[in-house]
């Protein structure tokens, strides 16, 4: 028998609790809850949950630190955390990410938006064939190199800790250098599925692989926006924006 996805819901307010899990389960999810950072760690290590939604501000343990925690250990660090927001601040929301969180919210949110990023993370969890090993010569650029058959990346030496979705991001990027990629054709060419592009989709897994392979991920080199475009890889960056007159003309 099919066992449905099981969600952790977590926040300091029970009516905020309630919504999701109306909304969830009316879309088949089990859902379980938490009132607090230190019952939502319980929780999260007991039951294993397929994925949860993780309130910042909360007492006993904020979000940031609940996720730091959670990936920690081994039994939860692969569970995927969508952290809610109520502030407009991003230096919460960066914090988040960084701690460990997989995509964030801004309350108040529309519940479909909710369920579509629920439904985007869940996806993302199962293997990508754009990740799968390859039997190819290593790709240079920069300090880096690629290695196709371990799905490693390294700097100098170095290994980096590259996810299996910023890994085949990576790779859709380094197939296709100066080539301008819109959003819809990175989602479509990552995911090769049904899954449905969201406008806002791409921005935590391009900010996580820029966190990785730039000096300034505020000012990429390596993976620049095309404004209006989308995105495209100039693997001998200098610092110089990318021109796509200059890159027609050459």
């Amino acid at each position: 028998m099919h066992q449905p996805p099981r969600i952790l819901v977590v926040d300091d307010i029970p009516a905020n609790i309630e919504i999701a899990q109306v909304r969830l389960e009316a879309q088949g999810y089990e859902v379980v809850s938490a009132a607090d950072g230190e019952e939502a760690l319980e929780k999260a290590f007991a039951l294993t949950p397929d994925l949860i939604l993780l309130d910042i501000m909360m007492p006993k343990l904020d979000g940031i630190a609940v996720v730091a925690r959670l990936k920690q250990e081994e039994q939860s660090r692969f569970v995927p955390v969508i952290m809610l927001t109520a502030k407009a601040d991003t230096k919460d929301v960066v914090a988040g990410l960084e701690a460990g969180g997989d995509d964030y919210l801004t309350k108040p949110f529309d519940p479909r938006e909710l369920l579509a990023r629920i439904q985007t993370v869940l996806r993302r969890r199962g293997p990508s064939t754009t990740s799968a090993p390859e039997s190819r010569k290593p790709y240079h650029f920069g300090p880096f190199e690629l290695d196709f058959a371990t799905r490693t990346l390294s700097r100098e030496g170095t290994r980096l800790a590259l996810r299996d979705s910023e890994f085949a991001l990576l790779k859709i990027f380094v197939n296709n250098p100066y080539k301008v990629l819109s959003r819809v054709l990175i989602h479509d060419l990552v995911h090769r599925d049904n899954l449905a592009f969201r406008d806002r989709s791409l921005d935590v897994p391009i900010w996580r692989l820029r966190r990785v392979i730039e000096d300034d991920p505020s000012s990429p080199c390596y993976v620049q926006t095309v404004r209006g475009k989308g995105y495209v890889f100039v693997p001998d960056a200098d610092g110089t924006p990318f021109s796509i007159e200059g890159a027609a003309a050459s």
